[in-house]
């Protein structure tokens, strides 16, 4: 049961976030041409894609193998195994979210390749909804790791590094 609900976590994060998600902001330009005029456009909007899916990627093995658990964890109900350790090091070292800031990175790339005020929409939909994910994860984080996740936090930026002091 636990790699069926293992398997299940990282099917629906794939779909959600590397099919549907591009898909509903195809869908909101009105299905516009996938190939724009600009190959400058298109390079950026790969480096950009790409980048974001590698650092998403490294955040699951590394949550996978160091955290000993799954990411999927979805407002307060556990969709897989949960991490049994706080991660601070590898891309974790770099935010708090480094899944989520990848799965942004990659959607950036999407939208820049679309370039329609549609797309910047569903992503920014997108993201005022995985900001309140964010939120109640924290709360679970908070109550699972206690001062050891407070001063991460002050460590450690949300999404983005913080400046060093």
């Amino acid at each position: 049961m636990k790699l069926f609900k293992e398997i299940l976590g990282y099917a629906l994060g794939a779909i959600l976030f590397v099919g549907l998600m591009p898909v509903l902001m195809w869908l909101s330009c009105g299905s516009p041409d996938l190939w724009p005029a600009s190959p400058v456009r298109v390079a950026v909007a790969i480096v950009l894609m790409l980048t974001g899916l590698s650092l998403s990627v490294w955040s699951i093995v590394y949550m996978r193998h160091k955290g000993d658990g799954n990411p999927m964890d979805a407002f307060g109900h556990e969709l897989a195994p949960r991490t049994r350790h706080l991660m601070t090091d590898g891309p974790y070292r770099l935010s708090r979210n480094p899944m989520l800031s990848g799965s942004f990175l990659y959607l950036i790339g999407f939208c820049l390749w679309l370039l329609a005020w549609q797309a910047l929409l569903v992503f920014i939909l997108y993201v005022a909804v995985m900001m309140l994910q964010v939120r109640s994860e924290e709360r679970r984080l908070r109550r699972d790791f206690g001062s050891e996740y407070d001063n991460y936090c002050r460590q450690t930026g949300r999404f983005f590094p913080k400046r060093p002091q």
